[in-house]
């Protein structure tokens, strides 16, 4: 099962607020459904984001109204405006849209394919692998990014440190993909990955993006531009994957991308509500923390 996917008309999506407790099915009948599966997180991440915007505009009656309303849903990740431009491009050239969307579909499923082919010849045999968030194939339709390189080298007898990524605990839906893989891993909190790191027990970290600068500054979920310091300051190679999508080449650096900040209210989770919340939902790593960028076309080398 992808996490995305067209049946007729309509677009079938797993819910992803309701994993890992219960598997459901998100229907979206037309624009308005999708921009709030969006907006709400029955779908995330970038690359999945995408595709549910192209099946957005797709199957609106008012292909540009339905472009505003989704490029208003979430303003971070890269994948989302490209992937709406792609279908207004292919109507203005008397394209079948929903052809187009589901073209889309298929080529983010083979990028992320090929994104861990390359990938997978990083890790080595007994690698303790640190992820942030959570890049598999629920954010990507199939695959993924940050775990398709971790699922091709399984047979490896690999390790994956998952950090829980308050405040939505996205990395349970690392764990439960991996669960499914066979993958052993182990759930730790978000600022344990440091003390682990400090003790020899992480071999590399791979990551997924959200938007990546012209300069390679990389913006993806709160948390991770911690993780690169201490991954640099402890000599642990820093890995980011993401297809050529998630590239944007129209900012300079990572300065200039605009960044989520969502409700409040998913930060309180125990605490008292009089208590004053900031909830940012994504952070800049800059490029001189990053080693090196997985994308389907090969491995963008930085760390020199």
């Amino acid at each position: 099962m992808r996490s995305l996917w067209r049946e007729g008309e309509q677009i079938k999506m797993i819910d992803q607020r309701l994993l890992p407790q219960k598997l459901e099915i998100f229907t979206a009948s037309n624009e308005q459904d999708v921009a709030y599966a969006i907006k709400e997180m029955v779908v995330r991440g970038a690359p999945a984001i995408g595709s549910a915007a192209a099946y957005g505009v797709a199957i609106a009656s008012d292909p540009k109204k339905a472009a505003e309303l989704l490029k208003a849903t979430r303003p971070t990740a890269h994948d989302l405006f490209y992937a709406i431009s792609i279908i207004l491009n292919a109507i203005e050239h008397g394209e079948d849209a929903v052809k187009a969307a589901d073209k889309y579909a298929e080529e983010i499923v083979e990028k992320c394919r090929k994104i861990g082919e390359h990938g997978e010849k990083l890790i080595k045999h007994g690698y303790r692998i640190l992820t942030h968030c959570n890049a598999g194939a629920l954010a990507t339709l199939d695959y993924g990014t940050a775990l398709a390189p971790i699922r091709m080298a399984k047979d490896k007898d690999i390790f994956v440190w998952v950090d829980e990524t308050r405040p939505r605990l996205q990395g349970l839906l690392t764990a439960w993909e991996l669960e499914q893989e066979g993958i052993e891993h182990a759930v730790i909190a978000d600022n344990a990955a440091g003390y682990f790191m400090e003790k020899g027990m992480v071999d590399m970290v791979i990551v997924g993006a959200d938007r990546i600068a012209l300069n390679y500054d990389v913006a993806n979920k709160i948390g991770t531009y911690e993780k690169a310091v201490v991954a640099k300051e402890n000599g642990i190679p820093f890995y980011v994957a993401a297809p050529l999508t998630t590239f944007d080449k129209s900012i300079e650096d990572g300065s200039k991308i605009e960044i989520e900040e969502r409700d409040a209210k998913e930060v309180y989770g125990i605490y008292p509500r009089k208590f004053r919340a900031r909830n940012p939902a994504f952070d800049i790593t800059p490029a001189k923390y990053i080693t090196g960028i997985i994308t389907e076309e090969g491995i963008i080398e930085l760390d020199e």
